[in-house]
Parts: structure tokens; C-alpha cells; sequence
């Protein structure tokens, strides 16, 4: 008996690692989405003095966004800039903002000149089933906010 602790211990670890990795798939695929807030903000942020603004815009602003019918489906446009700014059809005045939605899934291309490109892509996907559909939309919705995250340099 003595000899066989020693191959348990050892075993222990990983087994308990894939017992947690199981069960986070397993939440992924079959727990609830929520959000929130069922809206996905789209900010021209305030630009500083001297920048160029065409440029510092293009770093900020993402090319495409991605909402979910029944999650988060309405795109909040906010102006936090001094300038005015053409989203497709619309004007937004500095400070305003224009709430967006959504009904129906599909690509929906919009002209945005400070978008690199010139185009915001707006995907809307329909709400996922619960199982491997939920638990990819979940890895991509993932992905999708570590590349959006804000870059920021080291203070001081």
C-alpha cells in the first residue's frame, strides 16, 4: 500500500486539472449568455492636440464588431471628439449619441472614414444553441476582446 501512494500523488494533479478543464467546457457549452447590457459601444475618442488625427483615430477604432441577437445587439455610437464624425448615414455631433439596432443576423458594412479602410463591418450572429455552438461563440467572443483590448504604455 505504501508503494501505491507515492503513483496516486502523482496522478492526482493531472487528473484534477482535466476534472477543471471539463468542467469549464462544460459551463461554456451549456450555461446562459448575459450580458451587461444588451449594447456594444463604438467610441470616436477625444483626440489630443497636435496628434495627427487621421492616424491616432485608425489605432483606436476596430474594423469590424461582432453582436448576438438577444445579447448584445444594439451598437451605442458616442462621439467623445470635438470634431463631428460620419458613421454610414449618420452625423454624430461631438457628444452625441446614437443607439443602433439590430433584428436581424447578417454583415452590415458602413462607411466610417476613421475607420482604417474606411468600412466598420458590423456582424450579427443569432443567438448560439446550447452545446458546441455556445462554446465556440464563447471562444470567439474571447478572442474577439483580447484583440480589442487598448494598448497603454507604462506610466512614468
Amino acid at each position: 500500500m505504501t508503494d501505491l501512494l507515492p503513483i496516486l500523488r502523482r496522478h492526482r494533479l493531472p487528473s484534477l486539472l482535466a476534472g477543471a478543464l471539463l468542467l469549464v467546457l462544460l459551463w461554456g457549452a451549456l450555461a446562459p449568455l448575459r450580458t451587461p447590457s444588451q449594447e456594444r459601444s463604438f467610441t470616436f475618442p477625444a483626440q489630443a492636440r497636435g496628434a495627427d488625427p487621421a492616424a491616432a483615430r485608425a489605432l483606436a477604432l476596430p474594423r469590424e464588431i461582432r453582436l448576438t441577437l438577444g445579447v448584445q445587439d444594439v451598437l451605442l455610437l458616442r462621439n467623445r471628439d470635438r470634431q463631428p464624425h460620419v458613421f454610414g448615414p449618420l452625423h454624430l455631433l461631438p457628444g452625441q449619441e446614437f443607439r443602433l439596432p439590430f433584428e436581424e443576423a447578417g454583415s452590415f458594412a458602413y462607411a466610417c472614414p476613421d475607420v482604417a479602410g474606411g468600412t466598420l463591418l458590423v456582424r450579427v450572429v443569432r443567438l448560439p444553441d446550447p452545446g458546441w455552438d455556445r462554446l465556440r461563440w464563447r471562444l470567439e467572443a474571447l478572442i474577439q476582446t483580447l484583440r480589442t483590448l487598448p494598448l497603454k504604455a507604462p506610466q512614468g
